[in-house]
């Protein structure tokens, strides 16, 4: 009976926070972040995103996740963004220089300790061309090889309200 009890309260509560967090954003089609190994980004290191897209009639926002920590050396990073999927053409790689701290040393994210979070737009109100898969890959574009002190690297796609 105790068993019955317990599962019963477990099923409840885990539904209570789908149904809670299912609500919280609406607009997400998706929104994740993959951490970098030892917090070392090799250049070879492409971040890999499959985003299903089932309306293309609807205009998206696509932004870069990005955490860092305060011993990250430079107020700027330069990333490649390579795109394909259906009814795309193969084209090289776009390159974003993503902006972390002010002229005068601070940082532009949202901090934590020593982390600094961003959320950093680079295409708004976008129309994918089909319905399907979306392939995204995310890579380094400094003159470090591996750039030291980042922590995630992310990509978020929501539909525009």
């Amino acid at each position: 009976m105790k068993l019955v009890k317990l599962l019963s309260y477990s099923l409840l509560g885990y539904l209570l926070i789908t149904t809670v967090s299912g609500c919280t954003d609406p607009g997400r089609v998706m929104d994740e972040n993959k951490s970098v190994a030892n917090h070392n980004w090799s250049y070879g290191n492409k971040i890999k995103f499959d985003v299903q897209i089932n309306d293309p009639a609807v205009a998206y926002n696509l932004y870069f996740n990005l955490r860092v920590t305060a011993n990250y050396k430079y107020a700027n990073i330069f990333v490649l963004l390579y795109q394909s999927g259906p009814g795309l053409k193969k084209t090289t790689p776009t390159r974003f220089e993503l902006k972390l701290a002010s002229p005068t040393g601070e940082w532009l994210g949202k901090g934590s300790g020593s982390m600094y979070s961003y959320q950093i737009p680079f295409n708004t109100n976008y129309r994918f061309p089909a319905k399907g898969v979306y392939h995204f890959e995310i890579e380094q574009n400094m003159r470090d090889n591996p750039l030291r002190s980042i922590n995630d690297v992310g990509l978020r796609v929501e539909k525009v309200e």
